[in-house]
């Protein structure tokens, strides 16, 4: 075993939810030593061209992430940890904090040929191809946006990738949707925490408006001029928002798990060129942080 490799107990809990070996072509090779390419390439953040022998053929690793990327494979792995957690007591319901990164893309991830203007397949369409494969450009040139949602533990609960120029707010509702942890034992799945945390770049109505229908409490300061029109419009205005120092306090917890994520270097800088590929290694890297005690 390889530093970095999956370990006995990881492998453990990862190789039940694993699809069944087989496919089209020649001889489907051993999981493990896939998965743990993989993880190395997300780790170390080296061209696949480069991978390690120990790991078998480099296109056969890239060929297998970038499958599972685009079929939807690596959520259902990030679903089936958690779901594992949360059976354990493992997940820290009571504050889910809301942030996003920025990740500067490599000129690599540049030049994406563009889709034909076509109806595609549904069955052919990745899960999450973007037209704009997540890349936006600023002065400090390419770069995109990771906009998740961390448990208490510094895990990822769900993630999302948009071009770095995107605001945080308008994806607040969307992170927040992609919470779905199942339970095995049986029951709908859990889609809701008990409080979210985020900074002033949440504060809008429209949020504010879709936390309160779904009755989950919230802390989120409110800006200075959301304040000042607040209270220039009256009684109209609304209430104040409520605002608990001592839970805000708590906001670091999703700061770390961004922290923590970005250790992996192909997270921290963008090497993919397709959006629904580097949401597969962002992915594997939270599913790597939900496999350690």
């Amino acid at each position: 075993m390889g530093r970095g490799d999956l370990t006995n107990r990881e492998w453990s809990l990862l190789e039940p939810h694993l699809p069944p070996p087989g496919g089209r072509g020649g001889r489907w090779n051993d999981h493990r030593i896939v998965l743990n390419g993989i993880l190395f390439r997300v780790r170390t953040g080296v061209p696949w061209r480069d991978l390690p022998e120990r790991y078998g053929s480099w296109k056969t690793v890239y060929e297998r992430h970038r499958r599972w990327s685009a079929d939807g494979t690596w959520d259902r792995l990030l679903q089936a940890v958690q779901a594992d957690a949360d059976l354990a007591g493992r997940i820290d319901w009571s504050m889910v904090g809301v942030d996003s990164t920025s990740c500067r893309a490599h000129q690599h991830a540049a030049g994406a040929r563009k889709a034909r203007p076509r109806v595609p397949k549904k069955r052919t369409t990745p899960r999450h191809h973007r037209p704009d494969e997540g890349l936006g450009r600023s002065r400090g040139g390419l770069t995109c946006k990771i906009h998740l949602a961390g448990e208490g533990g510094c895990r990822p609960m769900a993630l999302l990738v948009t071009p770095g120029q995107w605001g945080d707010a308008p994806q607040l509702i969307e992170v927040l949707d992609r919470i779905r942890v199942p339970r095995p034992l049986g029951g709908r799945p859990r889609t809701r925490p008990d409080h979210i945390s985020g900074d002033k770049a949440y504060s809008s109505r429209r949020n504010r408006r879709y936390l309160r229908r779904r009755r989950i409490r919230h802390t989120i300061p409110e800006p200075k001029d959301q304040r000042a029109n607040r209270r220039r419009r009256g009684s109209s205005g609304g209430r104040p928002a409520g605002f608990d120092r001592d839970r805000y306090r708590r906001r670091n917890e999703v700061e770390r798990t961004i922290n923590r994520l970005k250790n992996s270097r192909a997270v921290a800088t963008r090497y993919d060129k397709r959006a629904y590929v580097f949401h597969g290694t962002v992915t594997a890297a939270a599913v790597r942080l939900w496999l350690r005690p």
